[in-house]
């Protein structure tokens, strides 16, 4: 007993520490990461903007008035791509662009080519359109995405700045109900916690790629020369693998937080947000290896430490309460980064980042379940 006593009490030492580490890279990323921030001139060049839209009927009108409503960026073309939708999108998309001639507004009954998802097939035929009058920087935008006026253009002004290839503005993530709360701060906080970003961002290395598919402002030199979405053709993660590419043919990626200037609710409500991450976390971290690494080092810091705090007694409790106040204090300073506010939510979701971790594993699992049997869907097509 008094082995399993010491091998708890170490165990329980080592997720503090991990937690520690966490904590501290956290507070270095927010203390030093840029941000977006409004333009005071014009951006020089020309920017395309393409919006991939499938059963988007009650988002994409507001996307396409916030684009209508961009400054410093003059000569500025809009590509909007409704992607076989069974609503309204596609009227909606037209009734909000109100004739604006920046807008480019059309629909599409063509299912996705043999071995391409859904996305990338989208973006592959927006990319076509937009490349046709050479711009200088091509974006993606989801309709989900919310951009204050000079968001593209500040964008682009990082672009530039960095002289970097890609540049992913983090947005803002928007959550309303509890399960929202519970996982969308992992996101943000999955990498703030475990990766030098200043450092990441000025590397080669695929493996130090951050990157947010909601909002991906690219050099379309570059984007070009990687073969653009064909590069990704079936990936479900295709921002992460588009960098990646990018990387191995020797350009910088960049993230960047959205500040006030993008923000996006991803999924709403508990069966949207399954079915969005069941689509994509079976091959975040390169299969049941390379999950399973992850998910036992969350359980050690995240895990583990409160369970100690509570259950345990002497040095394991002491350990475990430093361990879990090391991940509630992570959690609060990733929420302040990335939303620029940290209210009453923000805490109440960081003191149940255990559950929250957990919750997450159970995602994963819920994730390769599906896609070995085949059943992930989105937006009505299986991938």
């Amino acid at each position: 007993m008094t082995d399993f006593r010491d091998a708890v009490r170490r165990a329980t030492a080592a997720g503090a520490a991990l937690a520690g580490v966490g904590a501290a890279t956290t507070l270095v990323n927010a203390l030093s990461m840029r941000s977006l921030r409004r333009p005071t001139s014009d951006v020089p060049g020309s920017v395309a903007v393409c919006i991939p839209a499938r059963n988007e009927v009650d988002l994409v009108s507001a996307v396409v008035t916030d684009l209508r409503q961009q400054v410093h960026c003059p000569t500025l073309e809009v590509f909007v791509l409704d992607d076989g939708s069974t609503d309204g999108t596609f009227g909606a998309a037209v009734a909000a662009a109100d004739s604006d001639p920046r807008f480019d507004v059309r629909r599409s009954t063509t299912e996705p080519p043999p071995g391409w998802t859904g996305k990338a097939a989208a973006c592959r035929t927006l990319a076509a359109r937009a490349l046709a009058g050479e711009p200088d920087w091509i974006a993606f935008v989801d309709a989900d995405v919310r951009l204050s006026a000079g968001a593209i253009a500040a964008a682009v002004t990082e672009l530039r700045r960095g002289r970097s290839a890609l540049v992913s503005p983090w947005p803002r993530q928007r959550a309303d109900s509890v399960a929202e709360h519970l996982v969308q701060p992992l996101l943000s906080f999955s990498w703030l916690s475990t990766l030098p970003v200043r450092v990441a961002n000025t590397s080669t290395r695929p493996s130090t790629v951050v990157a947010c598919g909601q909002f991906l402002m690219f050099d379309a030199a570059a984007y070009r020369d990687v073969g653009g979405h064909e590069s990704v053709a079936s990936s479900a993660t295709e921002d992460l693998d588009i960098a990646r590419a990018l990387r191995r043919a020797g350009h910088r990626t960049a993230v960047v937080l959205g500040g006030e200037l993008a923000r996006c609710r991803m999924y709403d409500g508990w069966s949207d947000l399954r079915a969005g991450y069941s689509r994509w976390l079976w091959s975040a971290f390169g299969g049941p290896v390379g999950s399973t690494a992850v998910l036992g080092a969350a359980a050690l810091a995240y895990v583990l430490p409160p369970v100690a705090a509570v259950f345990g007694s002497g040095r394991t409790r002491r350990w475990g309460l430093v361990g879990y106040g090391a991940a509630v204090a992570a959690r609060v300073v990733a929420a302040r980064a990335e939303s620029g506010v940290v209210g009453p939510g923000a805490v109440a979701a960081a003191s149940v980042h255990p559950v929250s971790v957990l919750l997450y594993g159970a995602l994963t699992v819920d994730s390769f379940l599906r896609s070995r049997t085949g059943s992930i869907t989105w937006k009505g097509r299986p991938l």
